[in-house]
């Protein structure tokens, strides 16, 4: 039977909740076919729990759901960032953590045989010497201990409080506030805040995009695979399908979105030898793999293939390398100056030529011209013609066209 508890054990569990019920739509119970009543009911609970201020629910013909409302212009900090915080531990995990921290306090240095014997004496609590090995060591990955060799013994020390920091460097509380609010892994800036009681009083971000801090676990085990020049095997769900695949290949950049936020992981196919685009929100699970020999020839090939890359996809729906599209617009001399710098500013290099009074075409040469829809759109008024030889481009351009057309100028 399913038991709700407030806390997880692992936050890509949490995550996965989180974007079911919130991020990706407003269902409601009964659409939730692969999780029981009571599951539902239970998970439903963790997550009101966590994010109470922000759940809000509607009722619709299909019945009643359930979404968050956020509004990040107002907000001093991420909200989702309480999920990373709700990661379950034992009654023996928060005991030695106190006594670890509180023991160190007195003692400065020591091995984990004396912190051992040492909470016995001070505390009257035992411990096996491997569970405290543990978790020191575990404490000095994470920055908390620091660790030496002094001949064959391995002292630990704790850090000193990050207030201590704080203070020898004017500005870095200024440079975590905004850090912690619009960047990726801010909850790392969030958690120092909270540990040093300093809250977010200068800096808003009016259009912030909080849902995807749910993939900063992922993104930290790519940018390490980046940094190292390794492989990866990554675990996907069709945002689409929902159907699970496994891809091995080179990981090589994270493009996002000004639009819409939204992350995406380029990559080198090795079995297919090509380049692809992955969004980090179907990403399930990473594993790193071993270094690849050629990385540096494969980046190098990524950056000149880049250039004629619209946005982030690598292979359009033609035959042809690369998609040609040629656009005729009409744009006054005299007043609208503004639209050929928009042209020269947003057109990524394509080639603008004035082929008459009033009249100018732009050119270019892109691997997917698809992308190129939603800008395309913003010059709908001012479009004579348009040319390509990517022909779902102008079967989905005039379909919009025509839906447009009817809704505005037909009864």
């Amino acid at each position: 039977m399913s038991e709700f508890k407030e806390l997880m054990k692992t936050f890509s569990k949490s995550r996965e909740y989180v974007r079911d019920f919130f991020v990706y739509g407003f269902k409601t119970r009964e659409e939730f076919s692969g999780w029981s009543s009571r599951t539902y009911d239970n998970e439903r609970r963790r997550l009101e729990s966590w994010l109470s201020e922000y759940v809000k629910q509607d009722y619709t013909k299909k019945g009643k759901n359930i979404y968050l409302s956020i509004d990040s212009n107002l907000l001093d900090t991420n909200p989702l960032y309480q999920v990373w915080k709700a990661k379950s531990f034992t009654d023996n995990d928060i005991m030695l953590h106190f006594y670890i921290l509180d023991y160190l306090q007195k003692f400065k240095e020591r091995t984990a045989d004396e912190i051992t014997d040492g909470i016995l004496t001070e505390y009257d609590m035992v411990f096996e010497l491997q569970m405290v090995r543990r978790k020191c060591n575990e404490y000095t990955k994470d920055g908390m201990l620091t660790k030496k060799k002094s001949g064959k013994q391995v002292l630990y020390k704790i850090n000193p409080p990050f207030q201590e920091i704080l203070c020898k460097y004017p500005g870095l509380e200024d440079a975590i506030k905004l850090f912690q609010i619009f960047s990726p892994l801010g909850i790392v800036g969030n958690t120092i805040m909270e540990n040093t009681s300093f809250k977010n009083d200068i800096f808003r971000i009016k259009h912030n995009f909080f849902a995807y801090t749910l993939e900063d676990e992922i993104l930290i085990s790519i940018l390490q695979a980046i940094h190292e020049e390794k492989t990866v095997l990554i675990t996907s769900k069709s945002t689409r399908s929902e159907n699970i695949r496994q891809i091995e290949g080179v990981p090589l950049k994270i493009f996002v979105s000004t639009r819409t936020g939204r992350r995406f992981l380029c990559l080198y196919i090795t079995n297919k030898k090509r380049f692809s685009s992955i969004r980090m929100d179907a990403i399930k699970k990473v594993q790193i793999k071993g270094n690849y020999s050629n990385y540096r020839k494969i980046k190098e090939g990524f950056e000149r293939n880049k250039a004629s890359a619209w946005g982030i996809s690598f292979q359009g729906s033609s035959a042809v390398r690369l998609e040609h599209l040629k656009l005729t617009l009409h744009i006054d001399e005299d007043s609208d100056l503004y639209i050929l710098n928009r042209l020269k500013r947003e057109g990524k290099g394509g080639t603008i030529r004035r082929i008459a009074k009033n009249t100018f075409t732009y050119e270019i040469d892109v691997y997917d011209a698809n992308e190129m829809l939603p800008w395309i759109r913003t010059f709908i008024g001012r479009l004579l013609d348009i040319e390509s030889n990517n022909k779902r481009l102008n079967t989905f351009f005039q379909r919009d066209f025509l839906a447009m057309y009817k809704m505005y100028f037909e009864e």
